[in-house]
């Protein structure tokens, strides 16, 4: 990743909002998947670009420290704590020059000056116990069908992850030179399998959280794994919330003389009892018929709307009957 621009590679401007890089990765992420795209390699290696410099742009200290000292930015609190001096030391003030990040152009013009800036950075660094760090959060698109949101359903999810790269510890470097092994990333990339749990009641927009599940961290805890939730259309029900809306068709004769009608529900079928003189498109209310609530115990409402049918190819003694019924009616 050395030498790379994040804010390019998320497609942004240096002065982008927390919201736009989060957008901006969302879009790219779900873009260049290794799920979207199976065995592609060019998108592999993009994904994992944009998940490294999301990382760093989306945390406030890392995407400052970046903006000032570009592509070395991991080590600017080394060098602050080993120095103290805060951003300058060993006789050299970071502000003042330009390493890949900041707006300036001048650069280090003393070679031993550097050899010595480096040998504290990346020399003495080495010898201290890295801090911590929390794994990044994961987001997962993931789709299902509207019988799978009633019921709950699982899935099994072919991931990337990042594993603390053994060759550096997870620094990047090896010496003044970038770790090989990870291509200074400082994580070596590997594909896993996880069966995830989805609960009953999701809905489009739901995240559901997988604890642990995330990237791996550095010396810190995994972060965690974000399903986000599409629910396919449906080709009988409209979803509104934990509500749902059918049409069934109601033949002429029990609109107008009451009965019984069989609507089908994602529990099963019921029988509804039809009123006489039911109008087209009254709709009748079953209750708990409808989606599960996230989370909770009860279920929405399933919304019956009716469509009255009117018969076709009548014989004649049909259309004698009904000549009657409208002398009866013009009475």
């Amino acid at each position: 990743m050395a030498g790379k621009d994040y804010y390019n590679t998320l497609g942004v401007s240096r002065g982008a909002s927390e919201k736009d890089i989060k957008d901006a990765f969302r879009k790219l992420a779900r873009k260049y998947h290794p799920d979207v795209n199976p065995g592609n390699k060019a998108s592999e290696e993009k994904f994992k670009e944009i998940n490294h410099a999301y990382e760093v742009l989306s945390d406030g200290q890392k995407r400052k420290n970046y903006d000032q000292f570009g592509e070395n930015w991991e080590y600017a609190e080394q060098f602050k704590q080993q120095s103290g001096q805060g951003a300058s030391g060993a006789g050299f003030d970071f502000s003042q020059f330009n390493f890949g990040g900041g707006q300036g152009s001048a650069q280090f013009t003393s070679a031993d000056g550097m050899d010595n800036l480096f040998a504290n950075l990346f020399g003495g660094a080495r010898s201290r116990r890295a801090q911590p760090r929390r794994g990044q959060d994961i987001e997962h698109p993931v789709e299902i069908t509207l019988e799978e949101a009633f019921g709950g359903t699982s899935r099994l999810l072919n991931l990337q992850t990042d594993d603390i790269c053994k060759t550096c510890n997870g620094t990047g470097r090896m010496n003044k030179s970038i770790c090989q092994a990870c291509q200074g990333a400082g994580a070596v990339l590997r594909m896993r399998q996880l069966e995830v749990k989805i609960p009953t009641g999701v809905k489009t927009g739901s995240r559901v959280r997988i604890a642990g599940q995330g990237a791996s961290g550095h010396g810190g805890p995994a972060g965690d794994l974000y399903l986000l939730i599409s629910i396919r259309a449906h080709g009988s029900f409209e979803r509104h919330e934990d509500d749902l809306l059918t049409t069934v068709a109601l033949p002429l004769s029990i609109a107008m003389l009451g009965g019984e009608i069989e609507v089908l529900t994602l529990s099963g079928k019921l029988e509804l009892k039809i009123p006489p003189e039911t109008q087209n498109g009254r709709t009748f209310r079953l209750t708990g018929q409808g989606m599960p609530q996230l989370g909770k115990g009860n279920r929405g409402d399933l919304l019956v709307k009716m469509s009255v049918v009117l018969p076709l190819n009548l014989s004649g003694e049909e259309k004698e009957l009904f000549s009657r019924l409208r002398r009866l009616r013009a009475e």
